[in-house]
């Protein structure tokens, strides 16, 4: 019988299922002569700032379909990761939520451990907005030293825009500049991050004219990027990389880059480069 109403009523088992996963002390509730784990519904109701009985009828399948805003708190109140968020809105609204963005600096150390076994390929790890937040050995010698720059600098617009060494390393600047703005301005509109991105592209505006002109261009790009990147290396001299972007695992708001070197050539010397540096 129960198996049957959790197939009838999918949205009443998983905010069951959910609520019966947190600990009561922990959020400041008594804990002792509870019939079962978790938290009680009145208890869910009250964190949501609902209605008890509104939120019963919704467990139970009788509430009607429920607002965005509604599932909001209630993903709130049961402390609901951003993949469980999803999926909330997705048993409620049948489509995910407005996108949000939410600035994070770190990595795991898994992520890390592998952006350092991908050695000797570059690879970094940015955000949404395009500040780098994780890279390994190769990507520090072949593309940029980003742990020597103080953090707010450790974006991929201003390397590319304000700094000689980017202009210096590419064949086609300017192509490669302008492919990297659009695809910037799609990455931070499907993330939800057009307000925090104002303060950034303002300060760049004042900063690069070349940047000011294309962002009025409004260019708009993929985000795969090119099949092979060409860079100039001030050791090395011409390498040629193919170029791959990622989507992290339960982080939305984050993206693995890594450039493979493309002939064996390129592989042998970036290798032969690396254990020196």
């Amino acid at each position: 019988m129960t198996d049957l109403l959790e197939t009838e009523n999918p949205l009443g088992a998983y905010l069951r299922d959910r609520r019966a996963r947190l600990d009561p002390a922990v959020l400041g509730f008594a804990s002792e002569r509870r019939r079962t784990p978790g938290l009680r519904r009145e208890e869910v109701a009250q964190r949501a700032n609902i209605s008890p009985t509104w939120y019963t009828w919704l467990e139970q399948g009788r509430g009607g379909a429920p607002s965005a805003d509604v599932l909001d708190r209630i993903a709130r109140a049961l402390m609901l990761t951003e993949v469980e968020r999803e999926h909330l809105f997705l048993l409620g609204l049948g489509r995910p939520p407005e996108a949000r963005y939410r600035k994070n600096d770190g990595v795991t150390p898994r992520l890390q451990r592998v952006l350092d076994a991908l050695d000797p390929c570059p690879a970094l790890i940015r955000t949404a907005t395009w500040d780098v937040v994780a890279w390994n050995k190769a990507a520090t010698i072949m593309l940029v030293d980003y742990g020597s720059l103080p953090p707010e600098e450790r974006n991929i617009l201003r390397y590319i825009f304000l700094d000689p060494r980017a202009r210096a390393a590419q064949y086609d600047w300017e192509s490669v500049a302008r492919f990297a703005l659009g695809s910037f301005r799609v990455d931070a509109a499907r993330a939800g991050a057009a307000a925090e991105i104002e303060p950034f592209v303002a300060e760049l505006c004042r900063a690069s004219p070349e940047f000011s002109a294309m962002w009025r261009d409004n260019v708009i790009a993929g985000t795969h990027g090119e099949a092979v990147k060409h860079i100039r290396h001030p050791v090395l001299g011409p390498l040629a990389f193919e170029y791959s972007a990622f989507s992290v695992d339960g982080r939305t708001d984050l993206s693995m880059v890594v450039y493979n070197p493309a002939t064996p050539d390129d592989a042998e010397r970036i290798e032969a480069f690396l254990p020196q540096v």
